[in-house]
């Protein structure tokens, strides 16, 4: 579904500029949720940015040169029409809430997802409002849809930046962090919503901070120092191996009564 070939990304001008991903390959297989893992610095939002097509492959952008292709469906993301795109591919950034404006109400908000399949100044149409209601209610904030995000909690804002992603009806969902601010129940919704989200065809990848949250995914991809130390599913041994290494062994992986794996301090 989404590859990168050869990626290379540096950021920072002059002397202050940095190489943070180095000739990357890396690939995400359709209709399946992919985590990107790894110790803080080691590239991981940078890689979600190149994969949302946020820093262009090929071009120099805010700071970020990038080298290498990005191909959606084995065709170069960068070429696509920006409305198709913006239709296909679904990005939530780490730390939003500079981008987002407070005086905007939660519904206004969510509907922000919807503007990649209207036209030109058109008015929302009953199909987006069904969207964002739908969106809304799965994250459980359509109870405050008419407060402003300014008046919300981290954890609330949060919900309704990812309602306004779902909004999109997006193939291929990208994620930065997107439990930040979640609260445990709240974030248990999140992961079934994701584990709904591929039973219905979608394609999802997101960073995450909590190893054993990652572990339920159905593909890891686990960075370090700006290169690939290993890509591949989360139940093998060699995943559980590749963890313990890129975290220098600092955290061991334990298996539960249950059978799953939880991360605990060495």
């Amino acid at each position: 579904m989404l590859e990168a070939r050869n990626l290379s990304v540096s950021l920072g001008t002059g002397r202050l500029r940095r190489q943070v991903l180095c000739g990357l390959n890396v690939e995400v297989s359709a209709g399946r949720w992919t985590c990107v893992l790894g110790p803080n610095g080691s590239g991981k939002s940078t890689l979600l940015k190149t994969l949302a097509g946020v820093w262009h492959a090929g071009g120099v952008g805010a700071g970020a040169q990038v080298q290498g292709d990005v191909l959606l469906r084995g065709a170069p993301l960068s070429r696509l029409p920006a409305r198709q795109r913006a239709q296909t591919v679904a990005w939530l950034a780490q730390g939003e809430p500079e981008a987002t404006a407070n005086d905007l109400s939660a519904y206004d908000v969510a509907m922000l997802g919807r503007l990649p399949h209207r036209g030109w100044l058109a008015a929302p149409g009953p199909q987006d409002h069904a969207a964002v209601e739908q969106a809304l209610r799965r994250t459980h904030a359509w109870d405050w849809r008419h407060r402003p995000l300014g008046a919300l909690s981290g954890g609330e804002r949060q919900r309704v930046l990812l309602a306004r992603l779902l909004a999109v009806q997006a193939s291929v969902l990208l994620m930065d962090e997107p439990i930040a601010n979640l609260d445990p129940p709240h974030q248990a919704d999140w992961l079934r919503l994701v584990r709904d989200l591929v039973k219905q065809g979608h394609t999802v990848v997101s960073v995450l901070h909590d190893v054993s949250l990652a572990l339920l995914a159905d593909d890891l991809v686990l960075l370090r120092q700006g290169v690939v130390h290993h890509a591949g599913p989360s139940h093998s041994e060699a995943a559980r191996a590749a963890i313990e290494s890129v975290f220098d062994h600092r955290l061991r992986l334990v298996r539960t009564e249950e059978g799953g794996w939880v991360a605990a301090p060495c």
